[in-house]
């Protein structure tokens, strides 16, 4: 089968590699149909995330058909169209039964794209079937429910419940790429009186004035601090969200955080942070970081399928998996294509 294989930093190829087999009586084999590229696809290329090694198939979000199941698979069969979560947990294990799907004991968690052979590939094996992947109504858009695998309930879960947004709320996302605009949608649950969006490129701001921004700044100038600022009458922001994984942006998320605020990380750091605790030893806030759970998979499906949500609209690019080379080019330079989420389908 193809598979873009990771090689070391800044090094991967679509390569051919054998079609996986079942390894577990818990696995399922699932044909892939339509993947996407994550930031934290890019992340690993850099080389910020040294669990993945030479030889891994990368991906952690698609839809597919199942192939083949597993012996102890109880809750799918064969010919099933599902949803691939980016998580895989056992459901059992203490974590799990904590709702901490990603820190599953029994071996899940983050693995797919990360320790073992992820889904930019046209078939891939998911461990967990059971608790990991999930059914597809009949009529539902597959591209839209790529978005589930883990940007949506990523920015839902890390961002927007981390942060504990409330009704009348103030509130920044700093970086405005896929999951900052999945925080976006996400938040307006809670219906905050402000939203503002945080990033240096005019569309994808320009996005998120479509998307429900109440305002938006562009920090090309690095003054996005005093301007955020002046627009909360220097009191600062009720909930600050970190989207990108960079110092300069948690570094704003500190200085623009209110008395008795929350700063939500949902950015992967390849580096560390310095964190200002000689400011914020007084000021009442709440620092949270958090592994995606996929928790709330289930209810955003359903918000999704009730057309609450459409994440569809975070689409802007489509490849063939023969072209997922110029998928990762086009996603790496987003600014410059002017690009979101990109769907590659596999014929």
């Amino acid at each position: 089968m193809k598979a873009l294989v990771y090689h070391g930093p800044s090094n991967i190829a679509l390569e051919d590699k054998p079609t996986p087999v079942i390894d577990s009586p818990t696995d399922a084999i699932v044909k892939v149909t339509k993947t996407t590229i994550c930031g934290t696809d890019l992340h690993i290329v850099k080389g910020d995330v040294p669990t993945v090694t030479d030889g891994r198939i990368l991906g952690h979000e698609g839809v597919g058909i199942i192939e083949q199941v597993g012996g102890s698979v109880s809750n799918f069969k064969v010919g099933d169209h599902v949803l691939i979560s980016c998580i895989s947990s056992c459901g059992k294990c203490t974590n799990c039964k904590k709702g901490m799907y990603s820190h599953c004991e029994n071996g899940g968690g983050w693995i797919l794209g990360n320790t073992v052979d992820g889904v930019q590939a046209e078939y891939v094996r998911t461990p967990f079937a059971d608790n990991s992947l999930y059914p597809i109504p009949a009529g539902a858009d597959e591209e839209a429910l790529v978005m589930l695998s883990d940007i949506l309930p990523t920015g839902f879960e890390c961002g927007v419940l981390n942060g504990q947004v409330k009704p009348g709320d103030t509130v920044a996302i700093v970086g405005g790429g896929p999951v900052g605009l999945a925080a976006l949608l996400t938040a307006q649950f809670y219906s905050p009186a402000e939203i503002i969006m945080v990033d240096v490129d005019d569309n994808r701001l320009e996005v998120a004035k479509k998307f429900g921004a109440t305002k938006v700044i562009n920090n090309s100038d690095g003054k996005a601090v005093e301007k955020v600022m002046a627009l909360t009458d220097n009191r600062g922001v009720d909930v600050a969200i970190e989207a990108i994984g960079l110092s300069v942006s948690f570094d704003v998320c500190q200085e623009i955080v209110a008395a008795g605020g929350h700063i939500a990380n949902i950015g992967v750091h390849g580096k560390p942070v310095q964190l200002n605790l000689d400011k914020l030893w007084s000021h009442n806030i709440t620092l949270t970081t958090r592994l995606v759970d996929t928790v709330t998979t289930p209810m955003l499906l359903k918000t999704v399928m009730a057309s609450k949500l459409q994440p569809e609209q975070l689409i802007t690019h489509h490849f063939a998996l023969d072209d997922v080379m110029g998928a990762y080019d086009t996603f790496g330079n987003a600014m410059k294509e002017r690009a979101l989420k990109v769907i590659i389908t596999n014929d």
